[in-house]
């Protein structure tokens, strides 16, 4: 005889960090609450994330830092739920944590301590936490209730919320139930592609920059639609570092990125400067003053360095130039999902309520967190698009 179907009024499908916001903000309202996650641990994103320290917000969060094919969406609720109520809630369990650059908010001692706070408020309001809990079938009843097959059994509910995240970083479980589930339902999903990722790099410019590996520079990475300025590291496979990260969410397969090695510097005046007071000096001999030694016969080749000053005319000057501020490297691709910290593209936000979150198609279903086409830089903006989306998703269902 089959036993009938377990009644909760809310239902979370993904025990990660929006999905463990939007528990909470529902369970306050005295709402039934269970959570279901096919992983064996809560919120295994949110444990490894900043080094397994938690970069968990920012200082400075504003539309301008998420990419979308709605730019508006996110306003909403980036608005009513901001990074200073998710510090005010940091704060009262007294979890310490410090600024780094460009106001990313990391835990000082352990992103467990994030993951903590989160669980102890679910456990304060009686939320339910199910793992290990393999989804076979969602469907809806006639009644209009959502029907949930699982391997922990049957349940059925009003409003069903999806957390259940992006492609990014399969070892984490990471898969593309979201998608699928609002493909289901009638929704168009943009495509997605890795973000937040390391580049790899085509033959000739893995064999030449290969000796680089472990090389950190600050550097101004560009293209047609975005710069930063941060780290550039040389690793054995490509390019990663934060200015690197935060360019390859806007690159597209085939383009070109211009690095600017020496950002803050009049190269030409100091080039001039330096011909007038030490004509002899080598060229290479100069430049490792300002750039690790040896990149520069990787960016410039060996032939020129060798030169000294009193031998370079200033056109050669400004062709060198050309090569330290606007250096083109074409990658061959990305990592991919494997080592991404988000996914781009998702379920597509003109489809879904910005200040709920609620499908506008489906009555009672719910998107949040990054199966959504919502995706932030690097430095905690993710995150808070996590708290700041569970939160709106919280006070309705």
């Amino acid at each position: 005889m089959q036993s009938s179907p377990i009644q909760t009024e809310v239902l979370i499908i993904g025990a990660s960090a929006s999905g463990l916001m939007c528990a909470i903000e529902a369970g306050k309202r005295g709402r039934k609450v269970i959570v279901l996650d096919h992983a064996n641990k809560a919120g295994k994103k949110i444990l490894m994330s900043g080094g397994g320290r938690c970069n968990f917000t920012n200082q400075d969060v504003s539309a301008s830092h998420y990419i979308s094919h709605n730019p508006h969406f996110c306003k909403s609720a980036l608005s009513r739920y901001t990074q200073w109520d998710f510090i005010a809630m940091v704060n009262e369990y007294q979890i310490p944590y410090h600024e780094r650059d460009h106001g990313q908010l990391f835990c000082n001692d352990s992103a467990k301590d994030i993951l903590n706070m989160l669980l102890a408020e679910c456990r304060k309001v009686n939320v339910q936490i199910k793992l290990n809990c393999k989804i076979n079938t969602v469907s809806q009843t006639e009644d209009n209730l959502f029907s949930v097959n699982s391997s922990s059994g049957d349940f059925q509910t009003n409003s069903l919320v999806i957390a259940s995240g992006g492609l990014s970083i399969p070892k984490m479980c990471a898969s593309p139930f979201g998608y699928k589930i609002a493909e289901q339902f009638g929704h168009h999903i943009w495509p997605t592609t890795a973000g937040l990722v390391p580049f790899t790099l085509q033959p000739y410019d893995k064999e030449r920059l290969s000796d680089l590996s472990g090389i950190a520079v600050d550097a101004v990475v560009s293209n047609d639609r975005a710069r930063f300025r941060e780290n550039i590291l040389f690793t054995h496979r490509g390019l990663s570092g934060p200015a690197i990260l935060q360019i390859s969410s806007y690159w597209q397969p085939g383009e070109a990125i211009d690095i600017n090695l020496l950002p803050d510097l009049d190269l030409m005046s100091f080039f001039k400067e330096r011909q007038a007071a030490q004509p002899n000096i080598k060229l290479k001999t100069l430049l490792s003053e300002i750039l690790p030694k040896r990149l520069i016969p990787a960016v410039l080749g060996n032939e020129v360095i060798e030169n000294t000053l009193q031998e370079l005319s200033h056109v050669r000057f400004n062709e060198i130039i050309q090569q330290l501020q606007h250096w083109q490297i074409k990658p061959n691709g990305t990592e991919g999902y494997r080592t991404a910290e988000v996914t781009l593209g998702g379920v597509d936000c003109n489809e879904l309520s910005s200040k709920t979150m609620e499908s506008n198609k489906v009555k009672g279903l719910y998107f949040i967190g990054e199966v959504v086409d919502v995706t932030g830089w690097l430095g905690g903006y993710n995150f808070q698009w996590a708290w700041s989306s569970g939160w709106c998703a919280g006070q309705v269902v």
